[in-house]
């Protein structure tokens, strides 16, 4: 006696997880086999709709988005693989897994060439087609990874990765604002000075979010042609000359559920600045020759340090496209603004870099962090960094910046001449630069700072 098959929620979770967030639509003429598969799938899939025939699956593709498509080959009117091709045509944003009684080689063939992914033969049990979903989705994750890691090593997008380090208070109020507007989906505009690290705050931000385990995708809107940024972001559908799925998807289709981070938005083509309104606004895209829109779950965060009001008012810049990004702005200080920062900066980029280079840490004493202070640093934090692993790689500091100076081997590191230069800086950078309110909490006059920044060239 057979004993009876276990149902898909009794299952083990042997077929993975991403099935939870799958969305499947069900093609097929048989009201039996349809009932079947949304009976073993629907308990552990996120959405199972079903079609008995080809025009109303394509009327389902039109208004809904699935993941996966199962699609019986005899169908009412055309087969299975004629229907797919067409779809290819106009947008077919989902993976094919093609069920069907005939278990010839000139099927299977036709299926791959028509951009299906799996070839299930009738009759089968539950745990073959879960098992062909299961490995749809994992191929879905896997090509998403690989697409997203090859941009992040093609355009250096590893460089901004960290953390807002420092403790003065402009950037104590940065995370503060960042911890209030984590969870919405409200989009953030960072600006500033280049170097100030405005996509260390947007990663700062995306991992504060509820979307921290989700991509999160820089896109650098200087270093594109219109032509190669358009087609980057939207992607295109062409057929099979594109890929075996007819289509090529772009970074807005990969990022889904995460964050895209446009930089130097200033510098997004004219031409595409509507198309990117739409976008934000709907929460939808059209990739180039499709006749279908795409929904998208993304969190929008843009950066420049340009002066986009001014933009908008030279033309360069759609004046309803900046008051849609500036719901709010955050401008990053530079680093003089925020020099009792500069310890821990250059502890941290000491400490990485060293390992990176595999050589090891200069030393940051008292006189070089003095120094460091002193000067104006007009490429910012980047250009700390840069200046630690050049004197990394070269094994010294420069000379304007290392302790041999004479004047500064018999100073002791916690001399009355530092440690006076130390606190008042870090008032002074408290009061956000106000020398006056410096004066008045340190008890002095103002003359007196007026005079210690003279000598010390702040």
């Amino acid at each position: 006696m057979n004993k009876p098959e276990k149902s898909a929620s009794d299952m083990s979770p042997e077929f993975g997880a991403g099935l939870e967030l799958c969305s499947i639509l069900v093609v097929d003429d048989e009201p039996g086999m349809r009932n079947f598969l949304v009976k073993i799938l629907g308990p552990r899939c996120k959405r199972v709709e079903q079609a008995a025939d080809v025009e109303e699956a394509s009327r389902l593709l039109d208004n809904n988005h699935y993941d996966i498509v199962i699609l019986d080959n005899i169908l009412p009117g055309k087969t299975g693989l004629e229907w797919l091709r067409e779809q290819l045509q106009v947008g077919f944003f989902a993976d094919a897994i093609l069920i069907t009684a005939f278990a010839d080689l000139e099927t299977a063939i036709q299926a791959l060439r028509a951009g299906a992914v799996d070839f299930v033969l009738k009759p089968f049990r539950s745990n073959q087609i879960l098992n062909a979903v299961a490995r749809s989705m994992d191929r879905l994750h896997l090509q998403r990874e690989n697409f997203l890691l090859k941009y992040e090593l093609s355009a250096d997008a590893t460089a901004g990765r960290g953390r807002l380090l420092g403790n003065s208070k402009k950037i104590t109020d940065i995370r503060e604002t960042l911890q209030r507007v984590a969870s919405l989906p409200t989009p953030v505009l960072f600006t500033g000075d280049t170097g100030t690290g405005k996509e260390i705050a947007a990663r700062t931000l995306h991992a504060m979010s509820d979307r921290a385990d989700k991509p999160f995708v820089p896109v650098n809107c200087a270093s594109f042609s219109p032509e190669v940024i358009a087609n980057e972001l939207f992607g295109n559908v062409q057929g099979e000359t594109v890929q075996a799925h007819g289509r090529q998807d772009g970074l807005l289709l990969y990022a889904s559920g995460g964050t895209l981070f446009f930089d130097e938005i200033a510098e997004m083509p004219l031409s595409l600045q509507a198309t990117l309104l739409r976008v934000i606004e709907e929460m939808r895209i059209r990739p180039f020759g499709s006749q279908r829109e795409v929904p998208l779950n993304l969190r929008f965060i843009f950066a420049t340090n340009a002066d986009l009001p001014a933009a908008v008012e030279q033309g360069k810049f759609r004046e309803d496209l900046y008051h849609r990004i500036n719901v709010l702005n955050i401008r990053m200080p530079t680093l003089r603004e925020r020099i009792s920062d500069l310890p821990e900066l250059a502890a941290m980029f000491m400490k990485k870099l060293s390992h990176e280079l595999r050589v090891p840490p200069l030393p940051l004493t008292e006189q070089v962090l003095l120094k460091l202070s002193c000067y104006d640093w007009p490429g910012n934090v980047r250009e700390l960094r840069n200046l630690i692993e050049r004197s990394l790689i070269l094994g010294e500091f420069p000379q304007e910046f290392s302790c041999g100076d004479e004047e500064d081997t018999d100073a002791a590191p916690d001399s009355l001449q530092a440690v006076e230069r130390r606190h008042i800086l870090t008032v002074l950078d408290a009061c956000g630069g106000n020398r006056a309110e410096a004066a008045r909490r340190l008890g002095v006059s103002r003359k007196t700072i007026d005079r210690k920044c003279a000598m010390w060239d702040v």
